[in-house]
């Protein structure tokens, strides 16, 4: 019994530490694209193959319904988003890589 309880506690901490590792896949809501990379909370990477991303993006219109992850309303004003990114031309500086989709269901963590 005792075995068990143990072997089921790491299979719970291996869950949670891999969840802590990316921390993009909670990025949801109002983002600014900012023009340097000292005022980006995160440095992202555009990949033209949806396959090859880590997050797949599904830009709102409407800042209401960008409650979701993966789910970004682009915003003109660094005062109102919620996060910052700077959208890097080399794939191995970036933080994470994205793709931006078409639909909406299809949105968040690969």
């Amino acid at each position: 019994m005792k075995l068990f309880v143990f072997i089921s506690g790491l299979f719970i901490i291996s869950f949670n530490s891999v969840a802590q590792e990316r921390p993009y896949c909670r990025l949801q809501g109002s983002v600014y694209e900012t023009p340097t990379k000292q005022g980006a909370d995160f440095w992202v990477y555009e990949e033209e193959s949806e396959a090859f991303a880590d997050m797949l993006i599904f830009e709102e219109e409407n800042k209401l319904y960008a409650d979701q992850s993966g789910i970004w309303f682009f915003v003109d004003n660094i005062g109102l988003a919620d996060f910052t990114i700077y959208f890097t031309k080399e794939k191995s500086e970036a933080d994470f890589v994205v793709y931006f989709t078409e639909s909406i269901t299809f949105a968040g963590c690969q």
